[in-house]
């Protein structure tokens, strides 16, 4: 390892002085990045042998452009260890742990990247275990500059320090704008999780503001680290429950350097199946909650592998093949054992209609053999190519296309009544009919759920590969249907779920890990459960835990570790969209950080009018931008969800985002818009949960009983 800053002096007396030494090492980091970027702008690509090397060269140079950018308004590094010189690799050198490495001219380390095994002890290190750290130094910023710095010595001679005001000033520090990474507060419960193997899979049961979003995607940078060859090339792939929700994380891994993994929603995941199979099918449709519930369910697996497999049927005549001046003949019975091997093997049912022709051809070349003849390989291959073979094949194994299989489930009842015979219901073949069946695929609009049916059968047809690394964030609301959806992209590779069972909103969302991971398969993940809040204040999360009793009495409350109380104000008002809301919102826009309106999916409509009218900017999360090229409707009001201070929050889109200041409108309308009470109750946990410093609660009808008085 080359030489890091030694520590040779002692910190200053001064802390003035020290300050300033600290902030020439901070310039100096960013010139040396700037110089390391310089270098990789300056190589020239040209020098590859041939066309596809150069345009690789090209883009990871590109890539590695990307990688060095510098945000001036993000530190180079947040943190220092000064080690023993005991240590047996440090030997009593300085470190700089950061968000990336950067190094001097020759090579050696000014800001170590802070998953480097010698970064550990920053997340770990403590006075009972202080893993040969004498010293370990926060700093303090503000807008990129460093404006403060905080000693923790981990000698036992030192004098106990119960908490960092640097820390606890960064998970608090107002933002505006979409979720940063957290690289700089990871805690050590938290840093376990990040370092977990990559052959390990981890779920993650996480209370508001645990940080279990943050957990998996810094999990994700660090196995991309450690891992970069193999997840370079087997990919990493981060899903999440909307549009809206992956613009809110879309930065994170960007800040960490990390451009390789690809993000998606559940619904554009099993969409691409859809448009791989036909560039003209699309999702366009919905189910009511009943249907969908029913074709998540993980009975529809066994319904499609019994329709897709109905297709092989026993041969009627045997196969007859012309050859010179002589014909070959397989009788019925010998080819029934040639499918039958088939099947037993377990493979998927395209793999094995293609080994048919092979397994025929070889069949009549055994015969050939027994006949006197020496045919060889060439042979067989031409058998197997034969216009005979192929039109027999086409007969007793025909060719499936996995969305024209689910149209004719979904619209033939004598073909559901045959795959579905013992394990639906008539009422719930009934229910999963189409109505009105169309005509053929291309005229399906095809739901959410349609889509996750047919990316089942593609699966049966053809194996879905496989990446290094699939992270599902919010997956306890994920139906077991979309559960095997997201683990066969991770068959070979590993899985980090993240979610809460106290925020499952949807009907056909999991009531427990244990069948959820079942369904992925992974039943061996670890479950590891994050109950200590750092981002939701106490009085907010306290409040908002009296739900938990009736939407997931099993589960651990959840408790605040953060020593401010936050600000909770529960109002009852005769109009929650009229002046209330704007004397409201004009106290919480005087103050630092974003502001959330979180309103009942009915109500968006009247407050976005309320703030249009009175010329207050804001941004409608879920909204899509505009066009490229194009402008959004009113400017001087409307803006791209995260840019401004004020959002307005749809609650069925406000899962997973927090906002400093929080105003939530009309709870009991909340909780009346959901299929049922409990879940109308979960809906209206995630909301009271949303908040980091402030949480107002304006409503004209009574609240919840559940929630108990203000």
């Amino acid at each position: 390892m080359p030489a890091p800053t030694p520590v040779q002096d002692p910190p200053d007396p001064h802390p003035d002085v020290e300050l300033e030494h600290e902030r020439r090492h901070l310039a100096g980091s960013r010139s040396a990045l700037a110089r390391m970027r310089e270098r990789t702008s300056a190589l020239d690509a040209a020098a590859a042998g041939d066309w596809v090397s150069r345009q690789f060269l090209e883009s990871a140079i590109l890539r590695r452009m990307k990688a060095l950018a510098d945000d001036p308004t993000v530190p180079l590094f947040f943190g220092r260890l000064d080690y023993d010189p005991d240590h047996p690799e440090a030997r009593g050198e300085r470190f700089y742990i950061g968000r990336r490495h950067v190094s001097d001219e020759v090579g050696d380390p000014m800001v170590v990247d802070w998953r480097a095994p010698i970064s550990l002890p920053f997340y770990r290190a403590g006075r009972a275990e202080p893993m040969g750290v004498l010293l370990r130094r926060r700093f303090g910023f503000q807008h990129g500059e460093m404006t403060a710095f905080e000693d923790e010595a981990l000698t036992a001679a030192a004098p106990e320090t119960d908490h960092s005001t640097i820390l606890e000033a960064e998970i608090e520090r107002p933002r505006v704008g979409p979720m940063r990474d957290i690289v700089a507060t990871i805690q050590p419960e938290q840093d376990l999780i990040v370092r977990a193997d990559l052959a390990r899979s981890v779920c993650v049961q996480g209370a508001p503001g645990t940080g279990k979003t943050a957990v998996g995607l810094h999990r994700a940078a660090f196995l991309l680290y450690h891992h970069r060859d193999q997840l370079s090339r087997q990919g990493v792939l981060v899903v999440g429950p909307n549009a809206s929700f992956l613009r809110y994380i879309g930065d994170v891994l960007p800040a960490l350097g990390e451009i390789d993994a690809a993000q998606t929603t559940i619904e554009d995941l099993v969409a691409a199946t859809l448009r791989r199979l036909d560039a003209r099918y699309s999702v366009s449709g919905a189910d009511p909650a009943d249907v969908a519930v029913l074709k998540g369910d993980a009975r529809m697996a066994t319904v499609l592998h019994r329709a897709l497999w109905s297709h092989v049927v026993s041969p009627e005549e045997g196969l007859l093949v012309p050859r010179g001046a002589r014909r070959w003949r397989l009788a019925p019975y010998e080819i029934d054992e040639v499918l039958e091997d088939l099947r037993r093997r377990g493979v998927r049912y395209g793999a094995a209609r293609a080994m048919l022709a092979q397994r025929l051809a070889h069949a009549i070349l055994v015969k050939m053999e027994l006949a006197g003849d020496s045919p060889d390989d060439r042979v067989q291959d031409a058998v197997a190519r034969s216009r005979e073979v192929k039109r027999y094949v086409d007969q007793v194994w025909p060719a499936v296309d996995p969305a024209r299989l689910v149209h004719r489930l979904l619209s033939d009842p004598d073909v559901l009544a045959s795959a579905a015979d013992g394990v639906l219901s008539p009422e719930e073949q009934t229910l999963l009919r189409w109505d009105r069946p169309p005509r053929s695929p291309r005229s399906v609009r095809w739901a959410p759920a349609d889509a996750v049916l047919v990316d089942e059968a593609a699966d049966l047809v053809e194996r879905t590969p496989s990446l290094g690394h699939v992270v599902a964030d919010e997956a306890q609301d994920l139906s077991p249907m979309m559960l095997r959806a997201v683990g066969r992209r991770a068959t070979t590779g590993s899985v980090t779920v993240l979610g809460d069972l106290a925020q499952a909103t949807t009907p056909w969302g999991s009531r427990s890990w244990e069948s959820a991971l079942a369904h992925l398969g992974k039943p061996d993940a670890h479950v590891e459960q994050l109950t200590l809040g750092f981002r939701v204040p106490g009085e907010v999360i306290a409040y908002a835990a009296r739900l938990l009793a009736t939407v997931a009495p099993g589960l651990e409350p959840p408790r605040s570790v953060r020593r401010t109380p936050g600000d909770l104000a529960v109002r009852r008002v005769e109009d929650p969209t009229g002046p209330d809301l704007a004397a409201t919102l004009a106290a919480v826009l005087d103050r630092v950080g974003s502001v959330g309106v979180v309103v009942p999916d009915a109500m968006v409509p009247a407050v976005v009018d309320r703030l249009a009218s009175a010329g207050t900017p804001h941004a409608l999360v879920g909204d899509d931008p505009a066009p490229e090229g194009g402008e959004a409707e009113e400017p001087d009001v409307a803006a791209v969800e995260f840019d401004v201070r004020l959002d307005v929050v749809p609650a069925s889109l406000a899962k997973g985002l927090e906002f400093d200041h929080v105003v939530l409108l009309e709870p009991a309308d909340l909780v009346d818009a959901e299929a049922d009470r409990v879940t109308g109750l979960r809906r209206l946990y995630v909301c009271l949960t949303r908040a980091v410093t402030s949480l107002t609660v304006l409503h004209e009808r009574a609240l919840p009983e559940e929630l108990g008085a203000p």
